[in-house]
């Protein structure tokens, strides 16, 4: 273990915390900060890990400008039996970042050299501040002022995380003019904000088969159902040889969750233009605004460097934990693709997810095998619906709020699935909703 450009241990918290702090959100690539560590890659540990946290967070609110909420991660890990913090910072978009009682001079703003923290010269910090943006969502006025954010609150009471009558101002709704920016428009009960799912029949655009809304309501909101969307739309493939049975989804569901997350987060909303999802006969394209921020690379990208385009709303799907750890979901999403599912150009970040097909790229579809049994009949299922059937078959007498406890499954999604199995005549009710029972049709 030795430090790096990337990789910075510390004892303690002390009082040059912030320099190191700013040096990695000024970076390119960010990077990891340790306490409790030695110089030299020696485990010491800290006592009251949480209690350190709690300092670090005041410390990057209050001692580092521009706001940083968004762009970091603390994490408590344990190294040889001895708790330590693990800091992630992401390099930031509005650089240059600087510690606020030392203004924007080279006592106040510094970079990574190598494994050293050292000031930043007047003259890269001038280059900077003139490259900083100023077309994003937290200065950009709404298009209407009129603006409620129920389902935001929803969410944020359903985690645990009640919003009080300063929300607005904590999560930055607000332009300097006191007007409610793009940011707030975008996480609104109400907005103009588009968000569509497209089906067509072939392998172009051609033949338009199918065209939901999903927008015009919360971003969160919108997100939940897009994803619902695509879980159902997710059927699983199955083919049987003689004694084996091979089984895969259209595409992995954990990558595509997390493309869509991305898309969400990552889109360029400066100009409204929202991401857009598209179903193939052969693949899935998710399409978002922006390209690749400027300065970073596609080799940075597909290893997990982390650097938000829009920090604000990174923090927000933080909160509803649909964002882990900085750099995350990108590992996932390499763990089952390479990296040419990623088409970028200057203006457009394409992910294209091609359907899985089995050896000899032939489709049976039928029900996931999981479920023991012998098909009376060859069907489509999706996954929601694979998971639903199977808690049917554990309980016949399951009821549907307990089939949402015990997935990950929302109550729209498991209502839908339960209505599609039942159209198929896979499942039928016998008796009353109280006091029935589930009975499954296709199985001998």
């Amino acid at each position: 273990m030795t430090e790096s450009q990337n990789t910075e241990y510390k004892l303690i918290l002390n009082d040059r915390f912030e320099r190191t702090a700013t040096a990695f959100f000024n970076s390119r690539t960010g990077g990891i900060l340790y306490i409790g560590i030695e110089d030299d890659g020696t485990v010491v540990g800290i006592k009251n890990p949480d209690k350190i946290q709690l300092q670090i967070v005041d410390r990057l609110k209050n001692n580092i400008s521009p706001s940083v909420l968004g762009l970091y991660d603390i994490i408590i890990e344990n190294k040889d039996g001895k708790d330590v913090l693990k800091i992630i910072f992401s390099s930031g978009p509005e650089k240059p970042y600087y510690i606020k009682k030392n203004g924007m001079t080279p006592e106040g703003c510094f970079v990574r050299v190598g494994s050293q923290t050292q000031k930043l010269p007047p003259q890269m910090i001038e280059s900077l501040f003139a490259r900083r943006t100023r077309n994003n969502v937290r200065v950009i006025e709404a298009p209407r002022q009129d603006l409620t954010f129920t389902q935001l609150k929803i969410y944020y009471e359903e985690h645990d995380k009640p919003l009080n009558e300063q929300f607005a101002s904590s999560l930055e709704f607000y332009t300097p003019e006191r007007k409610y920016n793009i940011l707030a428009y975008l996480f609104a009960d109400q907005n103009g904000a588009s968000i569509k799912v497209a089906k067509y029949r072939g392998t172009d655009k051609v033949d338009l088969i199918e065209n939901e809304e999903y927008g015009y309501c919360s971003l969160l909101k919108a997100t939940d159902r897009v994803l619902d969307k695509l879980h159902i739309e997710n059927r699983i493939f199955t083919k049987i040889t003689g004694k084996f049975r091979k089984e895969v989804p259209m595409y992995d569901a954990v990558a595509m969750r997390e493309a869509v997350i991305n898309a969400f987060v990552h889109n360029d909303y400066s100009d409204l233009m929202t991401p857009v999802f598209e179903l193939f006969s052969n693949r899935l394209e998710i399409t978002s605004y922006g390209g690749l921020i400027d300065g970073m690379t596609k080799d940075e990208l597909t290893s997990g460097t982390s650097r938000p385009r829009n920090r604000e709303i990174m923090r927000i799907y933080k909160d509803m934990e649909l964002v882990e750890q900085l750099g995350s979901g990108m590992n996932r999403m390499m763990k089952s693709y390479k990296p040419d599912i990623f088409k970028i150009s200057p203006n457009f970040f394409h992910v294209v997810l091609y359907y899985n097909r089995v050896d000899d790229g032939t489709i049976n579809g039928t029900i996931n095998g999981t479920i023991n049994g012998t098909l009376k009949s060859e069907i489509e299922i999706s996954e929601p619906e694979r998971i639903v059937l199977e808690e049917i078959k554990k309980d016949p007498g399951i009821t549907m709020d307990a089939i949402v406890l015990n997935t990950d499954l929302s109550r729209r999604t498991v209502a839908r699935a339960i209505k599609t199995l039942t159209e198929k005549q896979v499942i039928a009710r016998i008796g009353s909703k109280k006091t029935g029972c589930w009975k499954i049709e296709r199985f001998g």
